[in-house]
């Protein structure tokens, strides 16, 4: 009797998990056939054609196999690598913009004053807003005429330095980089703020009753508590960047002088408005790129995850 009582339990166990795990596949299919439609199609299908020089005559596609020819051309190609060169400056320095100054103002949010609540939405704010009302807006704040920026510049008797922000091959890319920071500051603040929160007040008290100063608690504690969470906003932020594409197609479009062209730019470039009709090459491009991005990402993760196993 027992051993049937087991074997019954055993199945209603059996039969419970089958439905969680239909339950589960159910829930997770859209989610799934989403990824498969729209990341992992595209990924094997650029691999796939980068392998080919593919023509398109009208409504006729004529695909020719190079091996790796345009591999070898996107290698020798010098506006890939100054494409390259500025969207690594772009992705190495944003986290280090956008993530202290993202630090200090959750600092100062967590400390609590009557404009906590209204700063935190101000600075928020540019987050929610699309890429080209972003573009669009710093377009004029840069314009060398009349744009905001040069006007202050001037009242300040500060001639001198008024440019064509955007049109100087000089000023355009650190103007375009400090359009992202000010864009996504206060996504980073709000995850920092939270981080911060979780933090025990006791902590913080025992440290300033010890002697500690302000820069103290900030290197010696807080930082180190919320080390995980400031490297995987470091990683988010330089993987974002590596694929920043709309402010620049409403700004600058990649120049003035491949000044701001960067690989996704470029990429589009080459697949859509030259008229080489060949979709071999910039499906190249993107597939070395998407093998740079992922290895630069791994090896960085996995560098930092044995620093936090040996500390």
């Amino acid at each position: 009797m027992k051993t049937l009582i087991a074997v019954r339990s055993q199945r209603l166990k059996h039969i419970k998990q089958l439905n969680n795990a239909k339950t589960t596949a159910i829930f997770l299919s859209p989610a799934l056939l989403f990824f498969l439609v729209f990341i992992i199609y595209p990924v094997i299908t650029s691999l796939v054609y980068s392998f080919f020089n593919i023509q398109i005559v009208g409504t006729t596609v004529k695909y020719s196999f190079v091996a790796f020819n345009n591999f070898i051309g996107v290698f020798k190609d010098s506006v890939f690598w100054k494409s390259a060169t500025n969207t690594l400056i772009w992705g190495f320095t944003s986290p280090f913009l956008e993530i202290p100054i993202a630090l200090l103002l959750a600092l100062y949010l967590k400390k609590g004053t009557k404009l906590t609540k209204g700063l935190r939405v101000l600075w928020f704010t540019p987050v929610l807003l699309p890429q080209v009302v972003v573009g669009i807006i710093w377009a004029w704040i840069y314009n060398s005429d009349w744009g905001l920026l040069n006007k202050i510049l001037s009242m300040m008797h500060l001639e001198s330095f008024t440019t064509a922000w955007l049109g100087n091959p000089k000023t355009a890319l650190l103007s375009l980089i400090l359009v992202t920071t000010w864009t996504w500051i206060g996504f980073n603040m709000i995850i920092l703020l939270a981080s911060v929160s979780s933090i025990p007040g006791e902590l913080l008290e025992a440290a300033k009753i010890d002697g500690a100063k302000g820069y103290q608690v900030l290197f010696k504690i807080i930082i180190p508590l919320i080390r995980p969470v400031l490297i995987n906003l470091m990683i988010l932020c330089f993987i974002g960047k590596m694929k920043v594409f709309d402010l620049i197609w409403v700004t600058t479009q990649g120049g003035p002088m491949w000044a701001t062209e960067t690989v996704a730019t470029y990429t589009v470039k080459r697949a859509f408005y030259w008229a080489t009709f060949d979709k071999g090459y910039p499906s190249a491009i993107a597939t070395i790129w998407f093998v740079m991005i992922l290895t630069i990402s791994v090896v960085t993760t996995l560098t930092l995850q044995k620093k936090d196993a040996k500390q």
